[in-house]
């Protein structure tokens, strides 16, 4: 019986040798060094650390050894199969052993630590000892000189490669705008084009945004059709849902006749473009009963005991106009290729970033494929995961490659429901690789605190979206508006555009003013373009919310036209949409740095410049006052900068006195 010799029982075969003693002969040495508790890493490595191009990743480890050698590490680091750079790591106060490395590039990167004794550091501090106690040294000497002859480190030990998905910046932070292509804004119950879609981008460039999303713009079944309000029996005038993809003009990679055709598509993201923003389209791998692949590839069905091919449902719920896929289908190698080939005929048009509707019900190992195929094709594609699931099931999905994903921000209204959610989104392995993408609500969403209907409240929920998270999006036309009127009973718009044609009001309307200003801060405040930085501030009013954030180290350094800023931003918020709520906020100051961009300064005397609201404040120390008035200053997204002596000029310079007071 043969055995592994670093593992075979002592013993003496036959023969009168070890097989233990005579194997290790030829081995090296065991090492003495020990690598442990590499960061960052997701999953012992399994899944990719994500970071945006232009990001510093700080990697750090455990590194020890028996005895008192001086001991040395370094990160190794290359892009793809290039060759292997190296970055000296330090040894932090607290022991562990750290460095930066810059990340420059698009797609996989691949980091490891290594570790060995330093013969010659230890000698030379042997040798400085000895000499200030008086003692000889020539021996040490001679010592030090063979070890500093001799190439090879002592003791080398090298952790495994681990890797690091480098992506857009667009990846990592970015404002999405959903509007519905064949609704209009000129007054008129007409069915729109997609060259209509062309004339209303210059409004949402306008406010700042960078990706203009669009629900699916394919044939829409007839079958089973759902009408108005979701109900169950359509009319002859009846438009049906957008999500109820395919008819007898084609499938997944067609366009709706009446929205245009597929060279509009490509116009569109050309116009986009123009304007600084990026097109999303909808991914909705599901068909309605009149889909081609319904005829063509019935094996990709789900078929029911009396033949018939299954609607989707998710009980009560009933989705008449939709049959699901059968990824279990033992033809699931042609039915993901098919799926891959409907993302590619978008791309093919100069589609990069795609919102995928309800991921989580469909296998993980196909998205994880799906997601690599693309990625391989061409790094910047952009995913986004409208997967409302239980938090294990998102942050799956996020491992295995969806690049954003959204979150239950909608049903967190209290500033400790805040708090809790984000923390978990933000701290820990998850902030590796999940990104979350906010939004207050969408076609399929309206909240209670919404369906108020007052104006504090949409104000409130549009600055926490963008000021909580790097990333999110509002359903467009219908958050500008403030429309609230819900569907009785349920938490969900009535006259629901996902079932008719609606008219949206041209021009301004009453929440564009706020859009476009946070969106402004967002784009000035590098702070605001990140999220790991994520940090709650306490307050003693159990109504009012207080976060900051601090600006990310990149490669490019601060922005040399100075139309960023790399200040802290603070954002303070009542919760109480209807009464006006004070209390103090007790700052960490450690989570905020120290204070300006040279780094002097200190937060004895600050000023605190609401971005938002257009006052100044100066403040002192950790402790300070804030009253917020839901009809006035419902929110703040203040700056934080060293005061410097300057008295501040504003409408509103208050010494020593609470924000919005």
């Amino acid at each position: 019986m043969s055995a592994d010799p670093a593992i075979a029982p002592a013993g003496t075969a036959a023969g009168g040798v070890d097989p233990v003693h005579a194997a290790a002969e030829h081995l090296p040495a065991p090492s003495r060094v020990a690598i442990t508790d590499v960061r960052p890493v997701v999953d012992a490595g399994r899944f990719p650390v994500k970071r945006v191009e232009g990001d510093v990743m700080v990697v750090s480890a455990v590194v020890c050894a028996d005895g008192h050698d001086e001991l040395r590490a370094q990160v190794l680091h290359r892009r793809g199969d290039r060759a292997w750079h190296t970055a000296e790591m330090q040894r932090r106060p607290d022991g562990r052993w750290e460095t930066e490395v810059a990340l420059t590039g698009l797609g996989r990167h691949q980091y490891a630590v290594e570790a060995w004794v330093d013969e010659v550091a230890t000698w030379d501090r042997t040798i400085a000892r000895k000499r200030a106690a008086g003692q000889d040294v020539a021996l040490d000497e001679a010592s030090r000189d063979e070890a500093a002859a001799r190439p090879r480190r002592q003791h080398l030990v090298a952790t495994p490669a681990l890797d690091v998905v480098v992506e857009r910046t667009l990846a990592g932070c970015s404002s999405w705008y959903e509007f519905f292509p064949r609704s209009t804004v000129d007054g008129t119950h007409r069915h729109a084009t997609l060259r209509d879609a062309i004339d209303r981008l210059d409004q949402v460039a306008a406010m700042g945004f960078d990706v203009v999303y669009l629900p699916p713009i394919h044939p829409i079944g007839h079958t089973f059709r759902k009408g108005r309000d979701n109900t169950t029996v359509a009319s002859a005038d009846d438009v049906g849902s957008p999500w109820a993809i395919g008819d007898e003009h084609g499938g997944h990679d067609a366009v709706h006749p009446q929205l245009g055709t597929r060279e509009d598509v490509r116009a569109l993201v050309r116009a986009c473009r123009e304007r600084g923003m990026e097109l999303a389209l909808d991914v909705a791998f599901q068909c309605s009963h009149d889909h081609p692949w319904v005829r063509e590839h019935p094996e990709w069905f789900h078929v029911r005991a009396d033949g018939s091919i299954a609607h989707a449902e998710n009980p009560p719920k009933r989705y008449d106009d939709i049959v699901p896929l059968n990824f279990d289908t033992d033809d699931w190698p042609a039915l993901w290729q098919a799926l891959a080939n409907v993302v590619r005929s978008w791309r093919a048009l100069g589609v990069r970033t795609f919102r995928v509707d309800n991921p989580h019900t469909k296998p993980f190992a196909f998205w994880e494929w799906l997601i690599a195929e693309m990625h391989r094709e061409d790094p910047g594609v952009v995913f986004l995961a409208e997967a409302f699931a239980p938090p294990p099931v998102m942050l799956h999905l996020a491992k295995v490659g969806f690049t954003q994903s959204y979150t239950h921000f909608p049903w967190q209204h209290a500033p400790w429901q805040l708090e809790q959610y984000m923390r978990h989104l933000v701290t820990g392995e998850a902030a590796e690789y999940f990104r979350s993408n906010a939004w207050p609500q969408t076609p399929d969403i309206l909240t209670e605190e919404l369906q108020q209907g007052i104006r504090p409240a949409f104000v409130c929920r549009l600055v926490l979206a963008a000021t909580l998270g790097a990333s999110y999006g509002i359903y467009g036309p219908a958050f500008e508006t403030m429309a609230h009127e819900a569907r009785p009973g349920a938490e969900e718009y009535a006259h629901n555009e996902k079932y008719e044609l609606r008219s949206w009001p041209p021009g301004e309307h009453a929440l564009t003013s706020e859009i476009t200003t946070i969106n402004r801060i967002r784009r000035q405040m590098r702070a605001l373009q990140h999220d790991r930085s994520l940090h709650f501030h306490r307050c003693d009013n159990d109504r009012i919310v207080a976060f900051s954030k601090t600006a990310p180290r990149r490669t490019h350094g601060s922005d040399p036209t100075g139309d960023t800023s790399d200040d802290p931003v603070l954002v303070i918020a009542t919760t109480d949409h209807w009464s006006t709520q004070a209390g103090t906020v007790h700052l960490d100051l450690d989570a905020l740095g120290v204070p300006g961009a040279s780094g002097a300064g200190t937060w004895d005397d600050y000023e605190a410049i609401d971005l938002f609201g257009g006052e100044r404040y100066r403040w002192s120390g950790a402790h300070n006052l804030v009253i917020l008035d839901p009809n006035h200053h419902p929110v703040h997204v203040l700056r934080l900068r060293p005061a410097n002596g300057r008295t501040t000029s504003s409408t509103t310079d208050r010494t020593n006195e609470g924000v919005g007071a």
